[in-house]
C-alpha cells in the first residue's frame, strides 16, 4: 500500500514498457521498510524539457533513473554532472539535492562490469565488441576499460558518433588499443548489444551473430524479453550469453547509495 507519506522516484523513457526498475526498486523499498515507491513514466523526446520542469515541480519526487533514449539529453539539462555522468556525458541516475537541484550521474557501466563480476567474468587484458554508441554503451566502454580492458572495437550505424566514443576512451586510457568495427564481432571474448534494436519482435540484429567466435560471451543491455533473440541465436552458435537484467542488478545497490538509501552498517 501506497501512503501519503511516500517518497516518489520514477523511471523515464520512451519507451518504458519492457523496464525492470519499477519490480526492482519496489521490492528493495519493500526489503528494507522503506517508505517510497518508483513508477515508469513515458516520457516522448519532443516532451522532454517540460516533463523534467515537470518533475522538478514535484515536492515529494526524490529522483528518478533514466532510460534510452533520453540519457544524453538529460545530462545536459540538469543542473550538475558528477561522476561518470560528466566523463560520458549521459546519465542514467538522478537525484534531488537539498537546494531542488538536480545532479546526475552514470552508474550503467559500472553495473554491467558488477554483473560480469557476478557471472564469473572479468575484463582484465580482454577484447571488446560493443555495438552502439549512445548512453550505456558509453558508459560500458568507459567502465570496461577502467576494469583493464585491452582492446575496444566499436560499430555503431553513424561512424562519426562511434569514432567520437572511441577518441574519448583512448584518450582517457591510452594504453587501450581501440578500431571502429564492422557487424562482424568475430575475434573478440565479449560482444555487446548496446543498441535499443532487439526490444520490438521484427527489429534485425545490431551485428552478425552467426559470425561470433563460439568463445564469445555474448551480452544484452535489453531487459525484455528476458532472453532476447539475439542471445538465443548466440547460444544455438555455443556462445555463452549474459542477460541484460544483470547489469540493473549489479547497479541496484549503487543506486540505492547515491539516492542516501542504502542499509547503514549494523543496522
Amino acid at each position: 500500500m501506497v501512503a501519503g507519506t511516500a517518497r516518489l522516484y520514477a523511471i523515464i523513457g520512451d519507451p518504458v514498457g519492457h523496464v525492470r526498475t519499477p519490480l526492482v526498486f519496489n521490492a528493495y523499498f519493500a526489503e528494507h521498510g522503506i517508505d517510497a515507491v518508483c513508477v515508469p513514466i513515458h516520457i516522448r523526446p519532443d516532451e522532454l524539457e517540460t516533463a523534467l520542469a515537470g518533475l522538478k515541480a514535484i515536492a515529494n519526487l526524490d529522483g528518478f533513473i533514466v532510460t534510452a533514449p533520453h540519457k544524453a539529453r538529460v545530462a545536459g539539462i540538469v543542473d550538475r554532472l558528477v561522476g561518470d555522468g560528466d566523463k560520458v556525458g549521459a546519465v542514467n541516475t538522478v537525484r534531488r539535492e537539498a537546494d531542488g537541484a538536480f545532479t546526475g550521474t552514470m552508474l550503467d557501466g559500472h553495473g554491467f562490469v558488477a554483473g560480469l563480476a557476478k557471472a564469473g567474468w572479468g575484463p582484465k587484458g580482454k577484447s571488446v565488441y560493443i555495438a552502439g554508441a549512445g548512453g550505456a554503451a558509453s558508459a560500458i566502454a568507459f567502465a570496461l576499460a577502467g576494469a583493464g580492458m585491452a582492446r575496444l572495437t566499436i560499430f555503431d550505424r553513424t561512424p562519426a558518433i562511434g569514432q567520437a566514443l572511441l577518441a574519448r576512451v583512448k584518450a582517457a586510457y591510452p594504453q587501450i588499443e581501440t578500431q571502429f568495427g564492422t557487424r562482424d564481432p568475430s575475434g573478440h571474448d565479449l560482444a555487446v548489444n548496446a543498441t535499443p534494436l532487439g526490444l520490438e519482435p521484427d527489429d534485425p540484429f545490431s551485428f552478425d551473430v552467426e559470425k561470433a567466435d563460439p568463445s564469445t560471451l555474448v551480452a544484452e543491455v535489453l531487459m525484455k524479453p528476458e532472453t532476447t533473440a539475439l542471445l538465443h541465436a548466440a547460444a544455438a552458435r555455443g556462445c555463452a550469453i549474459h542477460q541484460g537484467k544483470h547489469m540493473l542488478d549489479g547497479q541496484r545497490d549503487l543506486m540505492m547509495a547515491y539516492f542516501g538509501l542504502a542499509p547503514q552498517a549494523g543496522a
